[in-house]
């Protein structure tokens, strides 16, 4: 495979993983801002966008609104859910060889559909343009899955999709991180990752900071958990190496080298260091995603320089 074309991939799961997760993230701030009289929106509007890594100057005004406007609506930024849609669709332009024509239909007719659904979003409010991302990302998770061979194209897509779910998920976690253990806005940050029910059946109790970082950190059956992207990004990376290493006793692939340890490292944490490490732990995940990345970038595309989670633009 053109090492142009894997990039294409890798950047498709990238990017249409950001749009989904960032749409979540930003359904969780919405709530927590009209369910809560006592918030300070502009304070959690900049707790938001530092999570996000993009920390606003100490003189920019920062609401819901403008928050919005950087995180949702702005298609020069690759980090805003439109950004990300358009970048994606680019991407898959340029690998039309090996994408589906399912794939590319659904990520064309997205991006076709966008203004007239952030229109609907500016008087109807939010909700509409995060349930349509939601709803079409999901579409194609599914075409991918059902319409592409499980050959390498496929593996650089779906490991993309991994790490960026890994990044997003702690980025997710970090919006809440300073709320009441007991809040509701917990309950708000499952459902928004559709996990509500999962949790509930998993531990059969009130909802806690707790066991709901336990729950999307560690859950080794819950798809959207750090642990089971870890875990699978390992699993790809390791087909992509071809069993190369078979013969030695040691794993020269810097990347799978840095998801292994740091899979190994979380899965024996135990919950009460786990929510005492919750800052740094989340930090460190984010810097692995981002020097995952760059390993990736640097033995498989051939670039001079890789690209920084901030910085991306389309391949």
């Amino acid at each position: 495979m053109l090492s142009r074309i894997a990039e294409s991939l890798f950047w498709i799961g990238r990017y249409a993983e950001r749009a989904e997760s960032t749409a979540r993230i930003l359904d969780v701030h919405v709530h927590r801002v009209l369910e809560d009289p006592w918030l300070d929106g502009a304070s959690a509007g900049r707790e938001l966008l530092a999570a996000m890594g993009q920390p606003a100057e100490s003189a920019q005004r920062v609401d819901s609104r403008q928050v919005l406007e950087i995180l949702c609506y702005d298609p020069a930024r690759p980090f805003s859910i439109t950004g990300a849609l358009s970048s994606a669709r680019e991407n898959a332009r340029g690998a039309r060889v090996v994408v589906s024509s399912d794939v590319w239909e659904c990520l064309n007719a997205t991006w076709n559909d966008l203004p007239h659904t952030e229109e609907l979003a500016r008087r109807l409010g939010p909700h509409v343009f995060f349930r349509y991302v939601r709803e079409r990302t999901a579409m194609l998770a599914g075409l991918v899955d059902a319409t592409l061979a499980r050959d390498d194209g496929w593996r650089f897509l779906v490991l993309g999709r991994s790490l960026e779910r890994v990044d997003m998920t702690s980025r997710l976690l970090s919006s809440s991180i300073s709320d009441h253990p007991h809040s509701q806005s917990w309950i708000s940050l499952l459902r928004s990752c559709g996990a509500h029910e999962a949790y509930l059946r998993t531990y059969r109790r009130a909802v806690d900071a707790a066991r709901v970082s336990e729950f999307l950190l560690l859950d080794r059956l819950f798809p959207r958990s750090v642990y089971w992207s870890l875990a699978l990004a390992e699993q790809i990376l390791a087909e992509l190496d071809g069993g190369r290493g078979r013969a030695r006793s040691t794993v020269d692939d810097a990347a799978r080298r840095l998801v292994g340890r740091t899979r190994t490292d979380l899965e024996f944490h135990s919950v009460d260091d786990l929510v005492a490490d919750m800052p740094d732990l989340l930090s460190a995940l984010q810097s692995t995603c981002s020097s995952v990345s760059a390993e990736v970038t640097a033995r498989y595309f051939a670039r001079d320089a890789p690209r920084s989670w901030a910085m991306e633009v389309p391949a």
